[in-house]
């Protein structure tokens, strides 16, 4: 399904019917990432899947801000028509935006999932890097970077044919779209402050072998929140919905059942 938000076409997926869960993907994927959770909740969820601005189906901007993405997913849920509070599932750059979607639609979030992410912001070398990377892509393409994270994102064992799927999806991504989530990134403000008032449910969970967000990451934010949950999955990086499934499913779904 679609729906224009302020002048963009933004394309979003509805499965299952029941408790509310949005979904946010990581950088630079979509939706599509959910799929196992869909297939393994779908039957007693319903799962808001959004292609976040510039990824996916949706239509890319010249430039884009963390809030940009976090009222577009209000938006998304106004068009469904979806009132009461949601779960909100972030991976990585998805929890960049579900930190900025609780600080200015925080009544809508009912509880929390930050998934293989941080709450620090960028320093400054990282700011630079982006911003190069930005500039990059947008003279040679997507397929930049997806060379260089695809070994970043999965454990060392993970299956080529995997790791070559989400290669393609990443490279595949519009390189405007790429380039304005770079800045965004680069220009979040650090999410700690929020993280410690957060006053709703919330389950951190991190791969084993995570290198771009690691355990210790994971750990600085479940030592900040004043309730948080933290699990651990063995035997994955960075992608733990697509690396292990199943666990990810248990994890959530007994994350939601034991609130």
């Amino acid at each position: 399904m679609q729906v224009n938000i302020r002048g963009y076409e933004l394309y979003y997926d509805v499965i299952g019917e029941g408790e509310p869960l949005l979904c946010i993907h990581g950088f630079p994927l979509s939706g599509v990432m959910w799929q196992p959770l869909c297939d393994s909740l779908g039957d007693r969820y319903q799962l808001i899947v959004p292609d976040l601005r510039g990824h996916g189906h949706s239509e890319a901007s010249e430039s884009v801000t963390m809030a940009d993405f976090a009222d577009d997913l209000a938006s998304v849920l106004d068009a469904i028509g979806i009132s009461k509070p949601v779960t909100v599932i972030g991976l990585s750059m998805g929890g960049y935006v579900a930190f900025e979607f609780y600080r200015r639609h925080g009544d809508r979030a009912g509880a929390m999932v930050l998934v293989d992410t941080q709450a620090s912001k960028d320093d400054e070398e990282r700011v630079r890097i982006r911003h190069e990377t930005a500039e990059k892509v947008l003279q040679r393409g997507s397929g930049v970077v997806a060379d260089g994270m695809i070994d970043k994102l999965f454990a060392p064992e993970a299956p080529e044919d995997l790791k070559s799927r989400w290669h393609e999806v990443m490279s595949a991504t519009s390189p405007q779209g790429v380039a304005a989530a770079l800045g965004a990134m680069a220009g979040r403000p650090d999410s700690f402050d929020t993280l410690r008032g957060m006053d709703v449910p919330t389950l951190i969970v991190v791969g084993e072998h995570d290198v771009i967000t690691p355990i210790d990451c994971a750990r600085e934010m479940h030592q900040a929140s004043h309730s948080a949950q933290l699990e651990v999955v063995p035997r994955a990086g960075h992608m733990v919905p697509l690396e292990a499934p199943q666990a990810f499913a248990e994890l959530v779904e007994a994350f939601l059942s034991e609130r």
